[in-house]
């Protein structure tokens, strides 16, 4: 949550992220098309954007 202090992310869009991280996907379901264009999935060292589905 502190990576996107410029974009609050509240507890639900938090949960999310760390779930995609730890199954190691890439792909999510949300309606909040705005925030999830700005976060990313970290693998290693590396930072990818997730691919949202509406």
């Amino acid at each position: 949550m502190a990576t996107y202090v410029d974009r609050p992310m509240d507890l639900a869009d938090a949960s999310i992220i760390v779930s995609a991280e730890q199954l190691k996907s890439l792909r999510v379901f949300t309606i909040a098309r705005n925030d999830f264009q700005t976060y990313r999935v970290r693998r290693g060292h590396r930072h990818h954007p997730l691919e949202i589905i509406e």
